[in-house]
């Protein structure tokens, strides 16, 4: 199918392969048992994979879409061999996708009329948030860019040590203040920095805390508008980063993010070792914000940008 023409790097779509291999075992083992002994598609068959979709982290509305369309070809080509289904699914939810996910990310780029460009990085504790600021301030450096890291998580002495370590890593500035300082400071610090510095792009860190929703999007609110002080447009991009290990605990984050502050993109982390990655494709159909990038490995290259053909042709890869 033309959709499904390569356009990764051999070294990249390797990774993808191998950082979606236990999502695409667990799926395929399900999928065997729910078409054994069938050699063509039926209403079973159909409740099967519904069931296989579902406990796949697929999502249960992006599932009955996809069972849907495939209902819809059942009963239009009369007779579909279960041998088929596999290429089915493939096309059918690659089709999904393309139908409900725009404004795909291309490479590290960003936009050369705004600068610096500002992304706010968001998402609870432990989702790999400080270590995909690290990976992407490491990707936009080796594209020629000029990256400054603000540690804006003030809430934790942890979080700003570990970005301390990324910025040390990857050898960018960095811009901080002790624990406890208001993180709308270090925003407008950072930017301030960042624009004598010349810099191309900044990633500002965030505190993750969920459990108390009106705090954090006050919070979110006055760094947004201490950014704009600086720069008027800032920030450009509201990044919320998801533990794809979490399955449908990553939808339930999504939603309470989402109703918490403007996010326009996402990042899934963590796809590596989990068998949840079918969470990626539900993300990707019930959220109307694009998934930017996705985290298949520790590797400071093991963060992607999210292609919705090379995923769905890794995931589906006999």
């Amino acid at each position: 199918m033309s959709l499904f023409k390569n356009i990764f790097s051999k070294d990249k779509k390797e990774t993808l392969d191998k950082g979606l291999e236990k999502s695409k075992s667990s799926f395929f083992g399900k999928l065997s048992k729910a078409v054994a002994g069938k050699s063509k598609v039926d209403d079973e068959v159909l409740d099967n994979l519904e069931e296989v979709l579902v406990t796949s982290d697929v999502g249960v509305n992006t599932t009955l879409k996809v069972i849907g369309r495939i209902e819809e070809r059942v009963s239009r080509d009369k007779y579909l061999g279960t041998d088929e289904l596999n290429q089915i699914l493939r096309e059918e939810i690659a089709g999904l996708l393309s139908e409900t996910h725009v404004g795909e990310a291309e490479e590290f780029l960003v936009p050369e009329d705004k600068k610096p460009y500002v992304v706010m990085v968001v998402g609870v504790n432990g989702v790999g948030k400080t270590t995909t600021i690290g990976k992407l301030a490491h990707q936009f450096k080796k594209q020629g860019l000029k990256v400054v890291l603000g540690a804006g998580d003030t809430f934790r002495a942890a979080a700003i040590d570990q970005l301390q370590v990324w910025a040390e890593r990857v050898d960018v500035p960095i811009v901080k203040q002790k624990m406890g300082s208001d993180p709308a400071s270090v925003a407008f610090d950072t930017l301030n920095s960042a624009v004598a510095d010349n810099a191309d792009v900044v990633l500002i860190d965030t505190a993750g805390r969920l459990h108390n929703k009106v705090n954090l999007m006050n919070e979110l609110s006055k760094v947004k508008r201490v950014m704009q002080k600086v720069v008027p447009d800032a920030p450009h991009d509201v990044l919320l980063v998801l533990d794809g290990s979490t399955g449908q605990n990553a939808f339930e984050q999504a939603k309470q993010f989402t109703k918490a502050t403007e996010v326009t993109s996402l990042a899934v982390t963590k796809l590596d070792g989990t068998a949840k990655g079918g969470v990626v494709i539900g993300i990707s159909d019930q959220f109307q914000i694009p998934v930017k990038y996705i985290g298949v490995g520790e590797g400071l290259e093991d963060l992607q940008v999210f292609n919705k053909y090379e995923f769905v042709d890794s995931f589906f890869k006999l």
